[in-house]
């Protein structure tokens, strides 16, 4: 039978009571607040254990000012599945959610993709004291919007389209560099980038110039295999093999911009009979997971997922408390495995 009994909720006005304070005595004295005696604070923390009395923390926050929480904006591409989102994003949320724990504040999250939910007025509400803001570069919509927030919007981001946001950004060109010397020392030559000239993700414009500096350092010459827009990467990629493989020019190393494109190379050229790593070396860029359980396992630039995370809450921490950070970079490590010769 259901009982009847009214479960009956402590305030800190019965904590005071059983304390023999006052209410303002008991906020103050569970705050932290130096000016209560230690006798007083040990003698109201036993009335709050013996009554057992929960802290109301947003409460407490407002109070102060600040809700503790911290708001995380996935840009998406406009009606995409979200399954279908670059699992490199779901890398670095889990990453920055784990620095913002580890920090004290808990996260809100928010997946956007068009103007009609497009939201970042998650300080002015009072929901987070901040917003990190994360996703595809080809939405421009919503990088537009977010360019626009009010002047005092606390926020930072990944994946900006240029240098006008405040940003955290894999180091791109050192980890193109890294990836093309690695294809010229397993003994590949005719190194191929597939990417894009023209794409308004900053960081492909980026590592293709990596690519390029070491090629011409080698004194061999850059050739771009450019992707067509508005695909998913994957097919980008595959695309780019093909129309590659058809050319009738000569290659035997691909470096994709991004593993996604070297994935869709990969499965590609695997099925028109090419050898990988033989015949053809491939490499990716964002060590994303799904690299691991290609055939041939993925050889890929990975960035500092952690470090990542870490700097992107470290900034936004930075700007809430009054200093203006400037772009920072993540360090990245060669991921060597299957689909470059030993």
């Amino acid at each position: 039978m259901p009982s009847d009994r009214k479960i009956i909720r402590v305030t800190s006005f019965d904590v005071a009571e059983a304390a023999g304070v006052s209410q303002s005595t008991v906020s103050r004295a569970l705050a932290g607040d130096t000016s209560i005696s230690e006798p007083t604070r040990q003698r109201v923390i036993e009335a709050a254990r013996r009554l057992n009395y929960q802290v109301d923390e947003n409460a407490a926050r407002l109070r102060r000012g600040r809700t503790g929480t911290l708001a995380v904006v996935m840009i998406c591409r406009e009606a995409q599945d979200r399954k279908d989102i670059n699992p490199f994003y779901f890398s670095l949320l889990g990453s920055t959610c784990a620095a913002a724990s580890a920090r004290g504040y808990e996260t809100l999250v928010s997946f956007q993709d068009a103007p009609e939910n497009f939201w970042g007025h998650f300080q002015e509400r009072r929901k987070a004291d901040g917003m990190i803001v994360i996703g595809t570069t080809t939405n421009t919509a919503a990088w537009d919007y977010f360019r626009d927030m009010p002047e005092g919007t606390h926020w930072t981001c990944w994946g900006s389209p240029d240098n006008d946001m405040p940003w955290v950004r894999s180091d791109n060109l050192s980890g193109a560099t890294l990836a093309t010397r690695h294809l010229l020392v397993r003994g590949y030559r005719q190194i191929v980038c597939i990417g894009s000239a023209t794409s308004p993700q900053r960081q492909f414009q980026e590592r293709y110039e990596g690519y390029a500096e070491a090629m011409r350092s080698a004194g061999l010459e850059p050739r771009l295999q450019q992707v067509e827009s508005g695909l998913a990467r994957e097919e980008q990629g595959r695309r780019a093999a093909i129309a590659l493989a058809e050319s009738g020019e000569q290659f035997d190393a691909i470096f994709a911009v991004c593993d996604e494109m070297a994935l869709g190379a990969l499965k590609e050229l695997t099925a028109r009979g090419y050898a990988v790593p033989d015949q053809v070396g491939i490499i990716g860029f964002d060590g994303i997971r799904a690299g691991a359980w290609s055939t041939p396992p993925l050889t890929s630039i990975e960035p500092d997922f952690q470090m990542a995370g870490g700097l992107l809450v470290e900034q936004l921490l930075a700007k809430i408390n009054g200093t203006e950070g400037s772009g920072r970079r993540v360090p990245v490590r060669l991921v060597i495995r299957g689909s470059t010769r030993p």
